[in-house]
């Protein structure tokens, strides 16, 4: 048993580090070979970016267990790829390219909707969803104020580090660093809802990887083995509470595969054909 403990205790570390490029590196290939990113949730990225970046900045000050901060640089790299492919690949922006540019979809966001005229009902479709965010947060039309959004959180962050380091007491930097983390922890948590939503909503998971779903799974079990079998104060508490919630976020995913699939069932019921379903296919 002794012999089984420390092969665990040293795997899985390894396997936290490379379990950001296993789990989303499908996806990627995925979007890229398919040319869209439809039915992927944009948000994804999103919360992992932010919850890599407050994580890295909580390390200098926690100093928690050295593989989940390597892990936390992985993944901020890879979900800036990912970000990227899936932003080449929206839903009416190739159309938009072709087109030379075209008018944004005339809604409550106008200014920074993703639907252009003449893209089609995705192209409407995305620039709805911009609605009811404030300014069409993570909705923008452009590249651009992703990257900015991102780098300006950034450097905000070590400049108020670095400020901080130098003008107050240790005990005020470990509660600021502190907070840090509980916000990236909680912020990570949530990483399945936005899928979760957009599968109930679209009734189908098409769009969402099934290899991604079966990573998250596994990490998810590596990560509570690890967590709960380490040294005592190796792993802080609030990655044991937020890696429980957000195992059972996921498992709520694998129970919407089972109910929705892939959305070949709902297409056959209306058309009477089975769709094509390429790489997004759940046998894939």
């Amino acid at each position: 048993m002794a012999i089984l403990q420390t092969l665990f205790s040293s795997f899985a570390p390894i396997f936290l580090v490379i379990s950001p490029l296993t789990s989303y590196t499908d996806q990627i290939l995925s979007i890229h070979r398919t040319r869209t990113s439809a039915g992927f949730s944009l948000d994804i990225p999103l919360i992992m970016l932010l919850a890599s970046i407050l994580k890295i900045f909580y390390w200098p000050t926690a100093r928690y267990d050295l593989s989940l901060f390597i892990q936390a640089l992985v993944m901020l790299v890879v979900q800036c790829v990912l970000l990227k492919v899936a932003l080449d690949n929206r839903p009416g922006w190739r159309a938009e390219q072709a087109a030379g540019g075209g008018q944004l979809w005339k809604g409550k966001e106008r200014g920074f909707g993703w639907g252009v005229d003449g893209a089609g009902a995705a192209g409407m479709a995305m620039g709805k969803k911009s609605e009811g965010r404030l300014w069409g947060f993570w909705r923008w039309r452009k590249q651009r104020p992703y990257w900015e959004f991102l780098s300006l959180l950034t450097l905000s962050l070590f400049t108020v580090q670095i400020l901080l380091a130098t003008t107050t007491p240790m005990s005020f930097q470990t509660s600021y660093a502190s907070l840090l983390g509980y916000i990236g922890l909680t912020i990570e948590a949530t990483l399945p809802l936005p899928q979760l939503h957009s599968n109930y909503s679209s009734r189908s998971c098409k769009g969402f990887r099934v290899s991604v779903l079966g990573n998250w799974l596994l990490g998810d079990a590596m990560k509570m083995a690890y967590f709960f079998t380490s040294a005592p104060g190796q792993v802080p508490w609030a990655f044991k509470a937020c890696g429980i919630f957000q195992a059972c976020c996921d498992c709520g995913l694998g129970a919407q595969y089972w109910m929705y699939g892939d959305g070949s069932g709902s297409e056959k019921e209306k058309t009477g054909h089975y769709p094509d379903l390429g790489t997004n296919g759940k046998g894939s």
